[in-house]
């Protein structure tokens, strides 16, 4: 059980696991993040390698040469639970470390991650999935991903105070409560963190966020890989629902809700009367006010028109189709 977990060291040998598809552009600099760490204690790097179709695979092996730090690992089918099991199963130190090939993690994450797990009793921490674009298309998506009115008020998202939380981004989990619940699930596609953070509070554990806990994330860089990401989200966060009865809250509820009103809508105000269009007229206020409020630019307000129901509709749009029963 989590509840008898023993008192970390002060400075514990640390594993830091990455599932690592398709992430040439950012998997140097993600790794050269780690490597930077002001940690005093050691640490090892486990890149599990899927079947990348550009030159990850490559890059992950000049690394990897460079620094003994860094081992490797293959992640055949390519599914991120996959891959984080079998870094797992590579690892044997007493806190596992969670980074994604496209995050970038500040010099002295490592040491307040520990420093969060001994003060809180904590089995997983985690803080804010700080979004940050390259191009003009993704600081516009970032802009939407840190604000209340993009992605709704996840503490992961917008920051806010220290405390006890559902689920984090990536995360900092002590060893045994991840052993002691059997890990992640390989059946979830996407989901996979919430689905093992629901598993570890079950057991008795605690999931704290704490905003000084800083990782940077490249959103996609275009409309069409943003909707199928969200997509996915919805999707996945329906088999959730449906695998634990009782996780749904109005927030996961706001975006199917959003996509079928809005849709009802149009479609009863074309076919009976225009007094129909009044709540999709709502909604396309709503989306006008919050990129006024979210832009720093003319040319992110025409972007955030966009974006911002994109992230709505493709997420509501997964859930509401969603049929996938985990067996």
């Amino acid at each position: 059980m989590t509840t008898s977990l023993g008192e970390l060291s002060v400075s514990p040998a640390i594993s830091v696991i990455l599932p690592v598809l398709n992430e040439e552009p950012h998997l140097a600099e993600s790794v050269d993040a780690i490597l930077s760490q002001n940690y005093v204690g050691s640490f090892e790097i486990i890149l599990a390698l899927g079947p990348s179709r550009d030159q990850t695979n490559a890059i992950a092996e000049k690394l990897a040469a460079r620094d003994s730090r860094i081992k490797l690992v293959m992640n055949p089918t390519g599914k991120t639970a996959a891959g984080l099991n079998m870094a797992i199963a590579a690892s044997q130190n007493p806190v596992i470390v969670r980074v994604d090939g496209h995050a970038k993690i500040p010099n002295d994450y490592l040491s307040l991650a520990v420093s969060v797990l001994r003060e809180s009793g904590a089995v997983n921490v985690g803080g804010v999935m700080a979004a940050e674009g390259v191009t003009k298309f993704e600081i516009a998506v970032s802009r939407a991903m840190r604000s209340p009115l993009g992605v709704g008020s996840s503490r992961f998202h917008t920051g806010g105070k220290a405390g006890e939380v559902d689920t984090v981004y990536l995360g900092a989990f002590r060893r045994e409560a991840i052993n002691a619940v059997g890990g992640f699930d390989e059946r979830y596609t996407r989901a996979q963190d919430w689905e093992l953070n629901h598993r570890l509070r079950k057991s008795g554990g605690k999931i704290y966020f704490d905003p000084r806990l800083q990782v940077t994330y490249r959103p996609r860089p275009n409309l069409i890989r943003l909707a199928k990401q969200y997509f996915q989200y919805g999707r996945w966060r329906r088999v959730v629902s449906r695998s634990h009865p009782g996780t749904v809250n109005l927030r996961y509820l706001a975006p199917p809700l959003t996509l079928a009103g809005t849709l009802t809508s149009l479609i009863l105000g074309l076919l009976l009367h225009p007094i129909f269009f009044l709540p999709a007229a709502v909604y396309g206020f709503f989306i006008l006010i919050s990129s006024i409020l979210i832009a720093k630019s003319i040319r992110e307000f025409f972007s955030l028109l966009a974006i911002i129901p994109t992230m709505h509709f493709a997420w509501g749009a997964g859930f509401i189709t969603s049929t996938k029963v985990l067996r």
